[in-house]
């Protein structure tokens, strides 16, 4: 079996980061907190996709490549269906938070392995540089991820008590930088404003830098894959893939873009977050007024630590959200989403957004005794 160098996996992973293609197939996962922590194992197969146990802790309903978001949601219903009656059968309880038992200083692998979150994979776009292009939407993801992750907190108990944080899930990336590796060389930055946003204004290789993000996250030994290389670890192209499988970044690109940036949400809310991110990223329109509202967070300080801790009471990320959740509707009007799910944004953004409220502060009014 042949042996690799780190040069060798830089190039492993760069190569495989994007396969252009025009956005519309959307893909959705969602993960399933259980009590006990007794998931079964093995892959079973559901109506469209299929179920896995991540952990004893965590099952994930992982949905098909779907042609729209509609589509996407309706399968996922079905399958997130049949899953609940399989769990029922097994006497495990579905949670409807994203994680209660995690502490804000656990290891990065707990992410996985003990809390639970919806993820949406999309096409990672054509390769040139306008509003859908791959480059665009590499940057957008990543301003987009704090704030989803604020908007959408659940996560702010252990244990049943407030731990300071409205999701300890995200608190275990709170060092993240907004955009990993821009700016890229010397004198390039990300433009201000989408008139700038030519070639030119973008870090310089988003390939290379996926490939230094999948190399320098830790693996469950907390040690990271460059390390392992520069010990003298002799690895494999199977090793490779077993590492990348477990990568978890708010955006990843696995050939496809995928958007890991939102807790699990009560009941069907996981379906507005999904909405939501499809309408931002893949409509030219939301993503021009998404890319205005979001582009300067690249230079805001601490905002994955201000998106776990401080959620929508952040003003920063509050106006962001604001913009961003309009956007979002005004795609679902021109588009012709369901009046259901327009409804269920509107309700969304009402009870929460304009607020400056999430989830996370309806389970922390709980706690004490207000509602």
């Amino acid at each position: 079996m042949i042996t690799l160098t780190e040069q060798d996996a830089a190039e492993f992973f760069a190569d495989r980061a994007f396969s252009p293609g025009l956005p519309g197939f959307v893909g959705v996962a969602v993960d399933l907190l259980l009590d006990p922590a007794c998931a079964p194992t093995g892959r079973r197969p559901l109506r469209h996709g299929f179920l896995d146990a991540r952990s004893p802790r965590v099952v994930v309903v992982s949905g098909p490549p779907s042609p729209g978001v509609e589509t996407a949601l309706r399968r996922m219903s079905d399958d997130l269906a049949a899953a609940s009656r399989l769990m029922d059968q097994h006497g495990l309880t579905v949670l409807p938070f994203a994680t209660d038992t995690v502490h804000p200083e656990g290891p990065v692998h707990a992410y996985g392995a003990a809390t639970a979150g919806i993820r949406v994979g999309l096409e990672a776009g054509p390769d040139h540089d306008g509003p859908l292009g791959l480059r665009r939407r590499w940057v957008l993801a990543h301003t987009l991820a704090p704030v989803l992750a604020a908007a959408f907190a659940n996560a702010p108990l252990r244990h049943g008590r407030p731990t300071g944080w409205r999701s300890v899930r995200q608190a275990l990336r709170r060092d993240l930088p907004v955009l990993p590796g821009a700016p890229a060389v010397p004198g390039q930055r990300i433009p201000d404003t989408p008139r700038e946003a030519g070639g030119s204004r973008f870090p310089a290789d988003f390939r290379t830098a996926w490939a230094a993000t999948v190399l320098d996250s830790p693996t469950v030994t907390g040690r990271s894959l460059r390390d392992r290389f520069r010990s003298g670890a002799r690895l494999t192209v199977d090793d490779l893939h077993r590492h990348l499988a477990g990568v978890r970044p708010p955006v990843a690109a696995r050939g496809h873009l995928e958007i890991d940036a939102v807790d699990r949400q009560p009941g069907d809310g996981w379906r507005v977050p999904a909405a939501v991110i499809t309408a931002l990223l893949d409509d030219p329109r939301a993503a021009e007024e998404a890319y205005a509202a979001t582009v300067h967070l690249v230079d805001e300080p601490l905002l994955w630590e201000r998106a776990a801790r401080d959620a929508l009471t952040d003003p920063v990320l509050a106006d962001a959200a604001r913009a961003c959740f309009l956007a979002a509707y005004g795609s679902f009007a021109r588009h012709g989403a369901t009046r259901e799910l327009r409804d269920a944004l509107a309700d969304f953004t009402e009870r929460y957004v304009n607020r400056g409220r999430c989830p996370a502060d309806d389970l922390l009014d709980r706690a004490a005794g207000l509602v």
